[in-house]
């Protein structure tokens, strides 16, 4: 695969999470869902401070902490990017490793610049270590909500697909409802998720001409090896 095919399929994606992020972002309230064609998939806004899926790491100086570490990932990312199609690897690791750094980079955006381009967002509170919403819809501002590196990440996709209640006599959970898929993910988490999974899946078949070729380099050979054999 080649260089210019990796960037196209990053800059989709890219285009694509950050076009979703910025219409919810300046359309819907905070904590707004709206059903999506009679289906059990929801636009559900929401922002997520932390790590994918709405996790949350620490406050703060947590927030930062990820930050950086996704700039470290995406600058490891572009060199990795570079080294395997140099070496012309699979063509199917590469596509993988395009998807996770383009979903990394998507969420860096938001936690690098969304702070300092939108007027609203969920800030931290000092005195109760928590973030708070806000009100009213969120608009482009020169005045951010935040500082660079602490902005939110937008998160909207939501497939509550089952929704039920475990019956009384069901070990731990019983009496309490419960609900599949939970998680409210983006384009970016769905992109480094399908990456790392589909190279988990099919490592067998990204590696094997790896394998391949080490195995043929180290093939055993049943000749004598002695003084005798080794004057030309």
């Amino acid at each position: 695969m080649k260089a210019k095919h990796v960037t196209l399929i990053i800059l989709l994606i890219i285009i694509a999470d950050q076009a979703l992020k910025l219409w919810i972002k300046t359309n819907f309230h905070l904590n707004e869902s709206r059903q999506v064609i009679g289906s059990g998939f929801q636009l559900y806004f929401v922002e997520n401070p932390g790590m994918a899926y709405g996790w949350k790491f620490g406050g703060n100086w947590g927030k930062m902490a990820l930050t950086i570490f996704r700039m470290g990932a995406v600058i490891f990312g572009t060199w990795y990017l570079g080294k395997i199609i140099r070496e012309k690897q699979h063509r199917g690791f590469i596509f993988c490793a395009a998807l996770v750094y383009a979903g990394a980079l998507g969420n860096l955006i938001d936690s690098s610049f969304y702070g300092l381009l939108f007027d609203k967002g969920m800030t931290m509170d000092p005195s109760i270590n928590e973030y708070i919403g806000y009100s009213g819809l969120a608009s482009f501002s020169s005045k951010g909500y935040a500082s660079f590196l602490h902005g939110n990440v937008v998160d909207m996709l939501y497939f509550p697909v089952i929704k039920g209640h475990f019956p009384s006599w069901f070990p731990f959970w019983g009496g309490d409802d419960f609900e599949f898929f939970r998680p409210i993910f983006n384009i970016a988490d769905a992109s480094i998720t399908t990456g790392v999974l589909s190279i988990l899946v099919f490592q067998k078949r990204f590696f094997k001409h790896k394998e391949a070729d080490e195995k043929h380099r180290t093939v055993e050979t049943n000749a004598l090896v002695n003084d005798e054999s080794q004057v030309s």
